[in-house]
């Protein structure tokens, strides 16, 4: 178990500040230290008081942690005063402590100011030298580098600026550009982009320091700086979904849904396998399409195919048996994960699907069990879409949905040349997606007698 030494505020609220460092470290397997610089009196709404703790006594928590327990990789989040910035500086010196990832923590989300202007200046002439990565924001990179940063060009300027200052590498992380968002990392030589959607949450406090923390963790277990990124930027993405509606303003993003997810996902491949065998013991395999099936099932904050679960090598049948031959795994399909995903924009518990054979009279069997059907026509799609390879079945349920006030449970389309006309039956769980296939299977016998 790495050891991961955070220096930073504390928070009063558990949003931000040292409590998110050390829940960071500790769902991502580190074991977290921590040598606290200010206390704050600080909830959802905002930052209503700050103390400064001594600089003496930083020094004491930062030989006590390091003389005995030692540390892997350190974070420095806010600091509040030259003074502090100087002795913080000097322990990661004395103690040589490395990599150093310094959050050029500034600004509150409230606005309200963290860090002197004497301590501004200090950082970059005796922190920014000793850091590995620095991780400023765009109001953070205009104070360092004394310009003004609001697209990707002044992003690398800045970058390049600040570099000049010491440190190994810059990442300007571009959450406050208009648009999508996008860090820039910059070694000396090189810059790297990191794109991201740009998510509609209101509880993003903490985000800053929950990404850096999760930042310094990865560099700990030994990731190479361009790998630990993308960990860090996929773990902020889901902690950032999964934020916590909490107090009466900002609530914090959620750093303990990295755990619930894996859980989750198992979760998730344990009923998507109940699933297929009670699929498997339908007997209905004249339901399957020539194009085979699948079954997939999407984790509750999903944002791409690798948060889908589908059968690897598809569903197929021979006569009336359904057969399959590998076991459940995320990632296994596209086709029908688009469908998911383009229902879950709509109605995000609608998570699983299942593509089965068209015919009218399979329409009329959905009808005579109840069932809600709707639809798309291919004809009618956009030609830039069309061109897109796979995006036809996320334009179409999008299309076969977008007036609905309740979700279908079928979404069907009778093809064109070259493309098989399908169904898609779609329920909140696979267990409830087979139920209807059977149902839809039934009653479809009984019209064929």
């Amino acid at each position: 178990m790495k050891k991961i030494l955070t220096i930073a505020g504390s928070d009063s609220g558990g949003g931000a500040g040292i409590q998110a460092d050390l829940k960071t470290i500790t769902v991502l397997g580190g074991f977290g230290t921590s040598v606290v610089t200010a206390l704050t009196a600080q909830n959802t709404l905002g930052v209503q008081g700050v103390h400064i703790v001594p600089k003496d006594f930083i020094q004491q928590q930062m030989d006590s942690v390091l003389s005995d327990i030692g540390a892997d990789a350190c974070k420095t989040g806010m600091l509040a005063s030259a003074e502090i910035v100087e002795e913080v500086a000097d322990g990661i010196r004395r103690h040589q402590i490395a990599p150093l990832v310094v959050d050029p923590v500034m600004v509150a989300k409230s606005g309200q100011s963290l860090l002197s202007e004497n301590a501004r200046e200090t950082i970059k002439k005796v922190l920014l030298p000793l850091a590995f990565v620095v991780t400023p924001n765009l109001p953070e990179a205009e104070i360092l580098s004394g310009f003004t940063v609001k697209d990707a060009d002044h992003m690398k300027a800045a970058a390049k600026k600040i570099y000049d200052f010491g440190p190994k590498n810059v990442l300007i992380k571009g959450g406050h550009l208009k648009g999508a968002p996008v860090d820039i990392l910059y070694d000396g030589r090189t810059f790297q982009a990191y794109g991201a959607p740009r998510l509609k949450q209101q509880n993003t406090h903490g985000t800053g320091c929950t990404f850096s923390a999760a930042l310094t963790t990865f560099l700990a277990q030994g990731m190479p700086i361009q790998q630990a990124i993308a960990h860090a930027k996929t773990f902020i993405t889901k902690a950032i979904l999964s934020g916590i509606a909490i107090g009466s303003g900002q609530g914090p993003t959620n750093p303990y849904s990295h755990v619930a997810a894996k859980i989750e996902r198992e979760d998730i491949l344990n009923e998507l396998k109940k699933a297929l065998h009670r699929l498997s013991s339908l007997n209905a395999g004249k339901i399957i399409p020539e194009c085979r099936s699948n079954l997939a099932y999407a984790c509750t904050s999903a944002t791409g195919y690798d948060d889908v679960a589908a059968i690897p090598g598809r569903i197929t049948n021979v006569g009336d048996h359904i057969l399959y031959c590998r076991e459940p795994d995320f990632g296994a399909s596209r086709h029908v994960a688009r469908v998911v995903l383009a229902v879950m924009a709509k109605f995000p518990d609608i998570r699983s699907a299942m593509n089965i054979r068209y015919t009218p009279s399979i329409i009329n069997a959905c009808h005579k069990a109840g069932l809600r059907t709707a639809s798309f026509n291919r004809g009618t799609e956009p030609p830039k879409i069309k061109e897109r390879e796979g995006s036809t079945l996320e334009w179409g349920t999008a299309e076969a949905i977008k007036t609905l006030t309740h979700n279908p449970h079928c979404i069907y389309d009778i093809g064109e040349i070259g493309k098989e006309p399908m169904i898609r039956v779609i329920g909140k769980n696979p267990i409830d997606v087979v139920d209807n296939v059977s149902k839809i299977y039934q009653n479809w016998q009984e019209l064929k007698k």
